[in-house]
């Protein structure tokens, strides 16, 4: 078995960045976002292009990745002499010029306006139907080839955002580990080379490192050398880092609470934040770690507990159907080092829910 590692061609980031994205597209580009994000970025964008004496063309995105909005904006862009495909904003805006680009086969630039994910360096799109449910994953077969981070504009969003990105980032090292522990597979359908592991544990480095002083900086949107890392392990770390490493059982434990009404309002990565550490409990991790894990997420306002999910009475019911959900066939909970059963999940969320509340 091969080991596979998976990056985008080029990660560019820094303060005022998107005013250089026309010297990195280097061709007429089609810009898909949506019209909050164009408010804040068209004019940038505009004059970068206009110096580089190249031609911009902007559509605005009906703020669904689905196969409709893919296939309409794909008829658009047969109309155009595009060269490249630029998404702006967030997950869903990027994932359709992802979508958008691989059917057209032209490169793409993904520019994130949040670092709240892990998403922009993968190779995936997620698609969902017309009124917002889960449709399919589009696997893609490269990574984009620029992803490009304007530091300035992503510390201007809500600092919830970057919290929850430092939630999903948090899953990364241990999730790995796991999978390098049990020789499975990563996303790229290899074993994780030496250099993803390195990129996770720099992940949870800097996230302990920096993530607190980065939500000071980001409650007053500025940013500080502290934001700039925690925005480089939120992307571009935790990306390499998911992909390569590969996934185990705290993503599983996000999907299963996706089964509860009380967690719709919750960010992706405040219901993984919790599920690092029902993992930790799940695997019997040093008590040390646990407690790292805890403080560092009650530092910067991750959930710990059930009731900070929103889940205000122990349903035993209700919480073996999260348990159930996350030990489905072919969940990524499947890769820890051991059986794992809905009963072992169960008692897991339990003892971190107990210890989380604390």
């Amino acid at each position: 078995m091969e080991n596979i590692i998976l990056s985008p061609n080029k990660y560019i980031q820094g303060v005022d960045a998107l005013k250089n994205i026309a010297k990195y597209a280097k061709k007429n580009a089609f810009v898909v976002a949506d019209e909050f994000v164009l408010s804040i970025t068209e004019d940038i964008i505009n004059e970068s292009f206009k110096n580089e004496n190249l031609e911009v063309i902007f559509e605005i995105f009906n703020r669904e990745c689905s196969k409709v909005e893919v296939n309409r904006l794909k008829e658009i862009l047969k109309t155009k002499d595009s060269k490249i495909i630029i998404g702006v904003g967030g997950g869903k805006t990027l994932d359709t010029a992802k979508a958008v680009a691989y059917y057209c086969n032209l490169p793409v630039m993904i520019v994130p306006t949040i670092a709240s994910t892990d998403a922009p360096c993968s190779a995936l799109s997620v698609l969902y139907t017309e009124d917002g449910q889960f449709d399919e994953y589009l696997l893609l077969p490269s990574n984009p080839d620029i992803v490009l981070m304007d530091t300035k504009i992503i510390s201007r969003a809500p600092a919830r955002l970057l919290a929850s990105g430092m939630g999903d980032a948090l899953s990364t090292y241990f999730e790995a580990r796991a999978c390098e522990r049990s020789n499975a597979l990563n996303m790229g359908g290899g074993l994780p080379t030496k250099a993803a592991m390195a990129l996770a544990k720099l992940c949870f480095d800097i996230l302990i490192a920096d993530g607190e002083k980065a939500m000071f900086a980001a409650q007053r949107s500025v940013c500080t050398k502290a934001v700039e890392n925690i925005i480089e392990a939120n992307t571009y770390l935790s990306g390499i880092g998911f992909e390569s490493g590969g996934l185990a059982a705290a993503h599983a434990i996000h999907n299963g609470l996706t089964i509860l009404e009380e967690c719709h309002d919750l960010y992706h990565g405040e219901k993984v934040a919790f599920g690092v550490l029902v993992q930790l409990f799940l695997e019997n991790a040093p008590m040390e770690e646990i407690d790292e894990v805890l403080f560092f997420c009650k530092n910067i306002g991750l959930p710990t507990s059930l009731e900070e999910l929103g889940i205000s009475s122990l349903e035993t019911d209700k919480l073996f159907k999260v348990a159930e959900l996350a030990t489905a066939p072919g969940e990524t909970i499947h890769n820890m080092p051991f059986e794992v059963t809905a009963e072992k999940v169960l008692a897991a969320i339990l003892a971190a829910d107990n210890y989380g509340g604390i």
